[in-house]
């Protein structure tokens, strides 16, 4: 249980703070250093291109070292660029910063799906592992609060968010294994003949990039559109991250009903949150039950490409969810400039219709086995 609560921590801190919390305060960061949408964009995306460095390295370091010390780093690398992030003084030295604290993310999941395959009984490892991917939504919902409080003063904010993920890196290093599974020694390297890992990497590649739309334009597509200030922005960041919780619950949807059916559901939900919250409504509560309606969705598809990839690799789990996770930020580190471009060059209401149409093509991609659907789920 504790090896659960800490994983759902470091999450939190990792996706929720240092990456996902930039799109809420994008557009104070544009006010003050004078950021143009496209460059917003490019910034945007380097936070998910930090991802995919940082997550090819951990599987790798998972599997050669321990689990302890990747999580550990991964808090640490955290902290240190959100740091940075709250002394920016120009574009270039806040785009490093955004970089490093995205580094932050491909660094902690590996770890923990490695602890978790170690410490946990295999019948509730799908369940821990979707509880502990769940912190994302933790982080979001916490990143608001912290908005309303400071109002525009994103710097005080990323501060204060580095301060917590310090103290997140000793609980980590007190609660996390060093051991990893005898099968955690396995080759190193992604197999990419894996036809399972081959078609949930196109369709998370096309999910992340769709849910760009939101998490690093949401704020400003309702800035612009409505008229919000910060404060009514962190509101639609609440709304995303306490519905996310829901999210907690992939293990069980996929066992339920099967990975295919369930990514599907998810992906449509996600579409239509995406579609709702860049160009529908025009008052506060259809925005936030929309950004709400993606929140859900989309910690629900990260779960079911964590169960994809965990039980397409069972025998190596940490590189099982990286293969999905992976390129769901390779997505999305695809998806923030491209968005922007179609924004500046086209209009915004054009390029969310582009994205949500991204995310539904990613509907096209299921599972090889079509098997009973409590099999779809099972490790070992």
């Amino acid at each position: 249980m504790s090896l659960g609560a800490t994983g759902f921590g470091l999450i939190a801190v990792c996706y929720g703070f240092a990456r996902f919390a930039f799109g809420l305060f994008l557009p104070a960061i544009d006010a003050d250093l004078s950021l143009t949408p496209a460059t917003g964009g490019l910034i945007a995306g380097g936070s998910f291109l930090g991802y995919c460095i940082a997550i090819i390295m951990a599987a790798y370091l998972t599997e050669r070292f321990n689990a302890r010390t990747v999580a550990v780093a991964a808090a640490l690398v955290a902290a240190t660029g959100m740091l940075g992030i709250a002394v920016s003084p120009s574009s270039g030295w806040l785009a490093a910063s955004v970089l490093l604290a995205g580094l932050s993310t491909g660094l902690a999941s590996p770890p923990m799906a490695a602890a978790v395959a170690t410490r946990v009984r295999p019948r509730w490892q799908a369940a821990t592992n979707t509880f502990i991917n769940a912190g994302t939504s933790a982080g979001v919902v916490l990143s608001g609060p912290v908005a309303l409080i400071m109002g525009g003063q994103w710097r005080l904010a990323y501060a204060a968010f580095a301060l917590a993920t310090v103290a997140m890196a000793i609980l980590t290093a007190i609660t996390v294994p060093r051991q990893t599974t005898p099968a955690e020694k396995a080759p190193g390297g992604l197999p990419i003949g894996n036809a399972a890992l081959k078609r949930l990497m196109v369709a998370a590649f096309l999910a992340g990039a769709g849910s760009t739309a939101v998490w690093s334009f949401g704020s400003r597509l309702v800035s612009a559109r409505l008229g919000w200030d910060s404060a009514e922005a962190a509101l639609l960041w609440i709304a995303i991250g306490a519905a996310g919780i829901v999210g907690a619950s992939a293990g069980v949807l996929t066992a339920r009903l099967g990975i295919n059916l369930a990514h599907r559901l998810s992906l449509g939900a996600m579409a239509a949150g995406i579609l709702l919250v860049g160009m529908g409504g025009s008052s506060m509560a259809p925005v936030l039950g929309a950004g709400a309606l993606f929140g859900a969705a989309y910690i629900m598809l990260t779960g079911v490409y964590l169960v994809w990839g965990v039980s397409a690799l069972p025998d190596r789990p940490a590189t099982g969810l990286t293969a999905g996770f992976l390129a769901l930020a390779i997505g999305q580190t695809v998806g923030a400039p491209v968005f922007g471009y179609l924004a500046s060059r086209l209009t915004p209401d054009s390029a969310v219709i582009a994205f949500t149409g991204l995310a539904l093509a990613a509907g096209l991609s299921r599972t090889v086995a079509s098997s009973a659907p409590a099999d779809s789920v099972r490790h070992r």
